[in-house]
């Protein structure tokens, strides 16, 4: 037990980074497969978030059980962030990711990575980073496709979105992700329910 706690007091070693960016990857991979049916319509795209998020919750709940120290959501909310970015995205939705790792970070921390409750609510800290961009697109419209118009966006998908917008979609964008993240990482720790008990993870 001493050298458990030992342990936990450490940084993040060599084998801990490894399993982040391991875990990283095939969260942001989760990500991609939700949000690709719906990211290439310019109707159903505003949605995206809500889709992305229904895969990664188990993916993402077994990395702080893997790597309960400071530090494991905060850097996959960065490498997200990053990989967005070099993918093209908007950029409020490459700061949403990295904001919304270390707020997780931070609110699963004061458990000490130890509460199932706490890091779903981490859980949807990340998952909220992908409405960035949406937000953004209903706050300022002519600037957001300005930008996207610069990254190559067509003007048509632009237009498309624009004419398809109702005043209610923010809060139904939020609210969804805010759900669909939930059930995701409720759906994680019922199939994780055994390593959480071994690795001392309570609900």
């Amino acid at each position: 037990m001493a050298n458990q706690t030992y342990l936990n007091k450490q940084g993040l070693t060599v084998k801990d980074l490894v399993t982040i960016g391991i875990f990283t990857a095939l969260l942001w991979v989760t990500m991609l497969i939700g949000g690709l049916p719906l990211a290439p319509n310019p109707v159903t795209t505003f949605y995206m978030p809500l889709s992305a998020a229904l895969l990664g919750g188990p993916v993402f709940l077994l990395l702080v059980a893997k790597v309960p120290k400071r530090g494991p959501i905060a850097l996959a909310g960065i490498l997200i962030g990053i990989i967005w970015f070099a993918a093209g995205m908007h950029w409020a939705m490459d700061l949403g990711y990295v904001l919304g790792g270390i707020l997780g970070d931070f609110l699963a921390g004061t458990k000490k990575y130890k509460s199932v409750k706490m890091n779903i609510l981490a859980y949807i800290c990340l998952s909220l980073g992908c409405t960035g961009s949406y937000l953004c697109f209903f706050a300022d419209p002519v600037t957001w496709g300005s930008y996207m118009l610069e990254g190559g966006t067509s003007a048509s998908y632009i237009d498309t979105m624009n004419a398809a917008a109702q005043g209610w979609m923010p809060y139904a964008i939020l609210l969804g992700t805010v759900a669909v993240a939930a059930f995701s990482g409720w759906v994680g720790s019922r199939l994780l329910k055994k390593q959480f008990e071994k690795a001392g993870i309570t609900a």
